[in-house]
């Protein structure tokens, strides 16, 4: 099992943000350390336009990290990342499985990492799966931009608890295999299940702007 980590070096919303201190460490060294802490990956690839993002992991991390840097045709912040995981795939040797994440998750921890992947392989091995992402349980009265409610009836005031779930995307891991992405072309295969992350877990937090980060140092630094 491999794990991927595609970065860049440069960021919109949070200026530097990969390689940006978050409560004295480089950001992308949590989820980095999370991910070796769990003994499940051979080797981590960083996937980057950045030599310092590069001498930093290698630094760190030795032989266990591979570094890919991008051609120029997939540089920018427009390139879609299954163009990006291709192209890793293409260069890595052998049928394997991967664990994609990103550094923005930094709460993601050892545990809900070793779950995933156990049940992935679980699944995986009754022919039930292809692919695994992680989402997170909504149950909240949604609407969509016309007003239309999506998962409830206005006439009918259930309690949110009551309410159907409806699942985000949190973009904190996916699972798959060279087979998988080769048949769909995405990191989210034909047949893919869903890892249900708890509801209101900070483990889901993404960091998007100053504000998540923000959050997010508050957290690291209440529980250091």
């Amino acid at each position: 099992m491999i794990a991927l980590l595609p970065m860049k070096g440069h960021s919109e919303r949070v200026p530097g943000k990969n390689i940006k201190l978050l409560n004295g460490k480089p950001l992308f060294f949590y989820i980095a350390d999370t991910l070796k802490l769990t003994g499940l990956f051979e080797k981590l690839v960083i996937n980057t336009d950045s030599t310092e993002i590069a001498n930093m992991a290698v630094s760190r991390y030795a032989d266990w990290v591979k570094i890919i840097f991008r051609p120029n045709h997939l540089l920018g912040d427009e390139v879609p990342m299954n163009l990006i995981i291709r192209h890793d795939l293409s260069i890595m040797q052998g049928e394997n499985i991967y664990f994609q994440t990103h550094s923005t998750n930094p709460l993601l921890t050892v545990e809900t990492i070793k779950k995933a992947v156990s049940y992935f392989n679980d699944v995986k091995l009754k022919n039930r799966t292809d692919s695994l992402f992680s989402t997170t349980l909504i149950k909240t009265r949604l609407y969509d931009k016309d007003l239309n409610p999506l998962n409830h009836n206005p006439e009918i005031l259930q309690r949110t608890q009551d309410l159907e779930g409806v699942y985000e995307e949190n973009s904190n891991f996916y699972i798959f295999s060279n087979e998988s992405f080769e048949k769909s072309n995405h990191r989210i295969g034909l047949n893919p299940e869903m890892f249900v992350m708890k509801r209101n877990t900070i483990e889901s937090i993404d960091i998007d702007d100053v504000s998540d980060w923000d959050l997010v140092e508050l957290i690291v630094k209440t529980k250091t």
